[in-house]
This record gives C-alpha cells, sequence and structure tokens, in this order.
C-alpha cells in the first residue's frame, strides 16, 4: 500500500530504479505579468525524467498546491522568497509518491510532501522531502490544513497574535485556506467572538453554519467593511487575522482595542494592483491604541510543526474542525486553478490533482 514506512534493506538500491518515463509537464513563467496573470504569461512544456542521482528520490506529483505568496514571486522584486526565473519550472508545496530512490530514506510507494510542485514528476535531494502519514489525514490534506496553509493559521493566531481565551477575533478572506483553520482554532481555543468576512453569501453562511463563526458578512455588497465589521463587533476586537490587506486592514485598525494585536498574514488585495492601495488611511491610531502590527514568514516557526500537526490532526479526527478543498483535476489547467485561486472561486484550499 502507498504510503508504508518501512526501510529498504541493503542490497535493494540496484533495484530501485523502475522504467521511468522519458519525459514529463512543468509549468513555466514565460513572462512577467504586469497588474493580473493572463495565461500567455505561462507554457506547459515537456522536461526531461530521470532516475535520480545519489541521495535522492524521483516522485510522481499526485496533487500541488497554488496559493497567494505565488503571485509575488512573479515578479522580478527583492523579497524573502526569490522570485521564479523566467523560462523555468515554477515551484511549490506539492505531495506525491515515490518511484524510485537511491538513498535509504525512502522506498518506492513512500508518500512525501515537498516543494517542487507545478509539474508531474519531481526529483529532489531526499532531506528535501518529508514523509507524510495518510493515517491522521488524506494526502491532500498536507497541502492546506495540515500543511503550509493551515501551519500559518496556526503560528499566526497563536504566536504572532498572542491569541488568548476570550479574545475577539476578525479574520478576512476567512473561507480561504489559511482564514478558515485561523477562525476555527480561534474558536476551539475559546474565543469570546470570531467574526470573518468573505466573498459570497455562500461563504458567509459557510463560516457561520460550518465553520462555527459568530458572525460573518459579505465584503462585496450589504455596506463597506467597516460599517460591516463595526456591526458584526459592536464592542471592538482584540486580534485581527489579516489575509486582504487595504479597506479591511483600515477598519480592523478602527474596530481594535487598546493593546489589540494585528498578524499581518497577506494582502492579496493589492498582489496584482499597479498603483499603491489608498488605504489605510488611519494608522496613526496605532499609537494611541498601542498596538501591535506584526507581519509573518512561516518559514522562521519550523520548530513548532510538530506540535502543530499533532494538534490540528486531533482536531480534524474528532471533528471539531472542518475544512474544504477546491481540487482542479488535470496539470494542463493548473494555471486556470491559479487564476480561479486570485478571483476567489476557491472555497478552502485550492488543489491541482494529478491523480487519474
Amino acid at each position: 500500500m502507498p504510503g508504508s514506512t518501512a526501510r529498504p534493506t541493503g542490497g535493494r538500491r540496484a533495484s530501485r530504479h523502475p522504467r521511468l518515463p522519458a519525459t514529463g509537464r512543468a509549468w513555466h513563467l514565460v513572462r512577467r505579468p504586469h497588474g493580473w496573470p493572463v495565461p500567455e504569461d505561462f507554457a506547459l512544456r515537456e522536461v526531461p525524467v530521470a532516475a535520480p542521482a545519489e541521495g535522492r528520490v524521483l516522485v510522481r506529483n499526485r496533487h500541488f498546491s497554488v496559493d497567494p505568496y505565488m503571485r509575488g514571486r512573479m515578479n522580478d522584486a527583492r523579497s524573502y522568497v526569490p522570485p521564479f526565473r523566467l523560462d523555468h519550472p515554477m515551484d511549490g508545496a506539492a505531495v506525491g509518491e515515490v518511484v524510485a530512490s537511491a538513498t535509504d530514506a525512502f522506498a518506492p510507494g513512500d508518500l512525501v510532501l515537498h516543494d517542487l510542485g507545478w509539474r508531474e514528476y519531481a526529483e529532489l535531494p531526499a532531506a528535501a522531502a518529508t514523509r507524510v502519514d495518510t493515517t491522521l489525514a488524506p494526502l491532500p490534506a498536507y497541502l492546506g490544513v495540515l500543511g503550509v496553509t493551515g501551519f500559518t493559521a496556526y503560528v499566526g493566531l497563536l504566536e504572532i497574535a498572542s491569541f488568548t481565551p476570550g479574545d475577539a477575533v476578525f479574520v478576512s478572506g476567512a473561507a480561504g485556506a489559511v482564514g478558515s483553520v485561523a477562525g476555527q482554532i480561534a474558536r476551539i481555543k475559546g474565543a469570546s467572538r470570531v467574526i470573518g468576512s468573505a466573498g459570497s453569501d455562500d461563504k458567509t453562511r459557510l463560516l457561520t453554519d460550518e465553520y462555527g463563526f459568530d458572525a460573518a458578512f459579505n465584503y462585496k455588497h450589504g455596506g463597506t467593511v467597516a460599517e460591516q465589521l463595526a456591526e458584526a463587533a459592536p464592542n471592538g476586537i482584540d486580534v485581527y487575522f489579516d489575509n486582504v490587506g487595504g479597506d479591511h486592514l483600515e477598519a480592523a485598525i478602527d474596530r481594535l482595542k487598546v493593546h489589540g494585536r494585528v498578524t499581518l498574514c497577506g494582502m492579496i488585495a493589492q498582489y496584482n494592483a499597479v498603483e499603491p492601495p489608498p488605504a489605510p488611511r488611519n494608522l496613526s491610531l496605532a499609537i494611541g491604541k498601542r498596538l501591535r502590527l506584526q507581519g509573518m514568514i512561516i518559514l522562521d516557526h519550523a520548530a513548532s510543526r510538530p506540535r502543530f500537526v499533532e494538534e490540528v490532526s486531533g482536531w480534524i479526527r474528532s471533528g471539531e474542525l472542518k475544512y474544504h478543498e477546491t481540487f482542479v483535476t488535470g496539470i494542463e489547467h493548473g494555471v486556470d486553478a491559479f487564476l480561479g485561486m486570485l478571483r476567489g472561486e476557491n472555497t478552502g484550499k485550492m488543489i491541482v490533482s494529478l491523480d487519474d
């Protein structure tokens, strides 16, 4: 069965290079987008597939992730992670099955998480692959609720925002992969009130009816974000988990109590902007309210991952934490999935599935 944790014994190495395809497909960035990306900025190309070198593995990807941060990597700009190179395969989180191994660390059939997505086959060092346990959750969950997005929600709420029981919490983009988990962790951990914003009425109903948020509003209609947040949080908020930026951040600053905390996780509202956003215009309030606004990069928090997996997988098994995934099938639809995610067409984690 795939996912076996059995280790190969000595003498098996010569038999661990089965017949492999000559090529596989991979998405390349061929032009840097200006504003919103368009399909012409990308190309799906055939690339060679070869047996892994010593100490490395070859993985057949079964699912890969598309995420908002990838839009920033398409710009030729200095950041915490290097930009995608033009005319090279893009990368990102993926899960798949080891099909050939030149290391005793993994055997064919092992299921692993790694960072060479956007392609059908990935050849990488054994040290860059992490074995996943599908008894805790299904394989795609390691790209979402048990992957970087879920881990970001966990760290962003509990460590960056210093959440304490009784806090009132507002999460923007709350039906997305990060926001939906952040809001549920706040509820599970004893928040006095959890409020979310989302981009459709169906998504706001999901937040309250399934995820257990106390209130949710559709930021696209029904009033401004500031007006709707004031109605949903008449007594103010203690924590704001920011996935959107712009008018959401401005509204949250207005409603935050003295010593409120903000986790600056993402600002999807301006990733495709060609002009600086006007909001927030009230940042000076952070002085008198003694607010703490802190950005986060999940790469800084690797030491917390074992605790995250143990705690969150337990909540999944108990039914306390629920999650949704939106699947787009076929590598040829990888860019469609990415653009759809930027437009908010996903509920929960957007995943490209390569499984037949």
